[in-house]
Formats: structure tokens, C-alpha cells, sequence
């Protein structure tokens, strides 16, 4: 009897190569199946791309599922989002969507953590809603022995209570500072900030007032052309006043103004008073903030300008007015994250004055391990108004001492990423980790 080896000595050429890449497929899909078949534990894939999750404690709480890499070889993808609360904290959004043998099941969970929560409060709160979530899913695998639920209440009383009733009204106040001190032998820099704000959060209205205010210092020691020592002091104060009003209308209709006072050394303002009321449309209604987000906003009104120093206009005060056009699109979906936003206003008094600047920051996850993000931002800037007459030295360039005209404002990266190999991430080492 011929083996193997001989009777290939018999087959043509041709019948040889397709014999061959026959067997070599053959053994390709063995291994796929064998990679495909698993070990009865769910695939499950966390996409916290749009907030903070804390992927090393989920890992080690949760230790029946499998984590992968891979969003499109999973079983359950799970997208988590959030956004602030009224009153400082953060409400989550967890989506679940079955793939594979669970396509067409989805499941949404909420959940908030208060104003005052700790990392520590957060992750649990997350951890707790994941597993309420990924129940009913390891349900139907062979690791449902691994679940145990309880739902005793402890003796407390389980009936519907009314709301309690909120002994500041909805208000927050929140109040912060900050400073910092850098120095070498040649330069030496602090800068002392201070915030507050004040806050009221409704359904039905919004209402915020804020102010942001410090100094920043630096001192450049230098040998000038004649070997004699130089101290250089550049110093630049700013404070800023916010105040908002919003008033919810329906699902879609918004309507309110902002109120803004701004003192900047640096950019010439002694003082730059701004009030503008407005109008905002959402294509979608506003309660799908977490998914989506899809807003055109138009406000109009004026301006009033107090100069330190005389600008390259000759003034020293002016009232100007204008109007403003914005328009806002977020997606959070499984395939990535998209944010954009196109802003444009100009000044009546003269059209020419304008300033048109777009934003665009886009991770879109491509297929298996193949992704790419990009963010760009540009401006176009013909309205500095507040530019100092006869312009700047050197040294006042090179320390940042004067704003200077610019036309236009760009930042901008981009980057492909491809990942390859194992799908799983189930273990948690911090071993040498900084």
C-alpha cells in the first residue's frame, strides 16, 4: 500500500497544489473552531471609552466572564456613559447588546453616585449595576451555579416612600483654589487660583453662576549684550464672572442668556462685559444625551469694552454688538464616540469682524482590533479688537507678555491602531507598575 508521501509522487502538479492548500485550510478552520468553541463562559466586551471605569477591581470582582479586546467577538458589549448632575454628581448609562447568539437582545440600566462620592463609592456602584446586568446573561451559560442574589431587605421598610423634600432647593455650591511653584537657577514661575460656583439643576430649568479668578507670575534672570544681569518680571492677572439662565420649553426647545464679565491683563481688558439671550434647537430629544446629541443653538447681543491700554484702533472703550451661531453633534454608539461643533459670530457694525472655529474629535473602532481617532480644531480669527497700539518687543513675545494678532488658530493629530493576538483580558497583574 502507497502512503502518503509516495502517492503524491503520482499527482500532477496542479493536483498537488490544491491537495496541499486544501489540507492547509483544513487546519485553519480547525483552529478557528477551536477558538471559537470556548469554555462556556460569557464574552464580554466593556467599552467605558466616554468615562472612567476602574477595568483592573471589575476584573478581579468578576471572575466567571470572559473580557476581551475584541468588541465584535464578544457575546454582550457593553457601552458606559455618563453625565453631570444638578447637583455636581453623575448619573451612568449602561447599554447592553447582545451579539453572536444574542443578537437582537438589549438591556439599559441607570444608575447615580452623589456629588460627594468617593473612586472608592463609584466603583462599587458600578460594579454592583454590572452584575445586575450581566445576570441575566450568565444565566444561560454554564456559570449560572456561580450567581448568588439577594434580595432580603434587611427588616427596613420596603413600601414606596414620597421624595424627601431637599432642604437647599436644589442649590449647590461648590468653592476650590489652587496654586503652584516652579524655579530654576534662571527662571522662577507661581500661579494662585481661585474658584466658586453656584448652582441650580432642574428638569425644568437651569441656573449657574461662576467665577474663576488668579495670578500668574514669572521671572526670567538673564545676562544682557553688556554681561549685566537682568530680572525680568512678567505678571498677568484674570478674573472671570459667568452667569447663566436656561429654561426647558418641551423635549426638543430651549430658550435663556449668559451673562459675562472678563478682566485679562494678558489680552488687554480692563473690563469685557457680555449679555446675550438665546434659542437652542435638539434634533433629538434632549433625554438621549447619553446616545446622542444633536443641537443648533443662535443668540444675539452686545458687548461692552473697557481697554488698559489704547488699541491699535485708537480706543479705549467701545460697545459693540453680535450675534452667534452654534452647532453641537455628539454619537456614542458601539462602533466609537464622534464630537463636533462648527461656532461662528460676527459684529454688526462692520461684517468683516468675525470669527469662524470648528472642533472635531472622532475614535471610531473600525473592525475587530483596527481603530482610528482623530481631533483637529481651527479657527479663523478677525476680531481682536483688544490688541495693544504699537505692538510688542521681543522680550515681551518671547514671555508672553502681549496678546499679538493672529488670523487663525489650528491643533490637530490623528492615529491608526491595530491590535492583533490573544482577545482575552482577564488577568490583573500591577507587579512594577509606577
Amino acid at each position: 500500500m502507497l502512503s502518503r508521501y509516495q502517492l503524491l509522487k503520482f499527482l500532477p502538479i496542479d493536483m498537488k497544489k490544491q491537495l496541499t492548500i486544501s489540507v492547509f485550510l483544513f487546519f485553519i478552520i480547525i483552529l478557528n473552531a477551536a477558538s471559537q468553541s470556548g469554555n462556556g463562559r460569557l464574552k464580554v466586551f466593556i467599552d467605558c471609552s466616554d468615562t472612567r471605569c476602574d477595568m483592573p477591581y471589575i476584573k478581579t470582582e468578576i471572575n466567571i466572564i470572559d473580557f476581551l479586546m475584541d468588541r465584535v467577538s464578544s457575546d454582550v458589549h457593553i457601552l458606559i456613559t455618563s453625565q453631570r448632575t444638578g447637583d455636581q454628581g453623575r448619573q451612568y448609562q449602561m447599554i447592553f447588546y447582545g451579539q453572536n447568539d444574542f443578537t437582537g437582545t438589549t438591556d439599559t440600566l441607570h444608575f447615580n453616585t452623589g456629588p460627594n462620592a468617593t473612586d472608592f463609592e463609584r466603583r462599587d456602584e458600578m460594579l454592583k449595576y454590572l452584575k445586575l446586568g450581566l445576570g441575566p446573561w450568565i444565566a444561560k451559560t454554564n456559570k449560572v451555579s456561580a450567581i448568588n442574589i439577594s434580595m432580603k431587605s434587611n427588616g427596613e421598610n420596603t413600601e414606596e416612600e414620597e421624595p424627601t423634600d431637599d432642604k437647599w432647593n436644589f442649590w449647590v455650591f461648590r468653592i476650590g483654589g489652587n496654586g503652584s511653584v516652579n524655579a530654576d537657577k534662571v527662571y522662577k514661575s507661581y500661579r494662585l487660583n481661585g474658584n466658586f460656583s453656584i448652582n441650580r439643576i432642574t428638569d425644568e430649568s437651569k441656573l449657574r453662576f461662576y467665577y474663576y479668578g488668579g495670578q500668574n507670575s514669572s521671572r526670567y534672570d538673564y545676562e544682557d549684550d553688556n554681561g549685566a544681569i537682568v530680572h525680568d518680571i512678567v505678571t498677568n492677572d484674570r478674573h472671570n464672572v459667568f452667569h447663566q439662565y436656561v429654561k426647558s420649553l418641551n423635549d426638543h426647545w430651549s430658550a435663556g442668556y449668559t451673562a459675562h464679565f472678563r478682566n485679562d491683563t494678558f489680552s488687554n481688558y480692563k473690563s469685557r462685559i457680555s449679555l446675550f439671550p438665546g434659542i437652542e434647537y435638539s434634533i433629538f430629544p434632549y433625554q438621549e444625551v447619553n446616545n446622542r446629541f444633536f443641537t443648533l443653538n443662535y443668540s444675539v447681543g452686545a458687548e461692552s469694552f473697557a481697554y488698559i491700554d489704547s488699541t491699535i484702533y485708537e480706543k479705549k472703550d467701545e460697545i459693540l454688538a453680535r450675534h452667534n451661531v452654534a452647532i453641537n453633534l455628539r454619537f456614542i454608539q458601539k462602533w466609537g464616540n464622534i464630537r463636533t461643533g462648527i461656532e461662528y459670530h460676527n459684529y454688526f457694525h462692520d461684517w468683516k469682524y468675525y470669527r469662524l472655529s470648528a472642533y472635531s474629535d472622532i475614535e471610531v473602532r473600525i473592525t475587530g482590533g483596527l481603530s482610528f481617532n482623530t481631533y483637529f480644531y481651527g479657527g479663523l480669527i478677525h476680531d481682536q479688537f483688544n490688541l495693544r497700539k504699537g505692538g510688542a518687543t521681543e522680550a515681551e513675545v518671547l514671555t508672553r507678555r502681549k496678546q499679538l494678532e493672529s488670523g487663525y488658530d489650528i491643533n490637530a493629530h490623528f492615529g491608526l491602531s491595530y491590535r492583533f493576538g490573544s482577545k482575552l483580558s482577564n488577568f490583573v497583574n500591577p507587579r512594577f507598575d509606577d
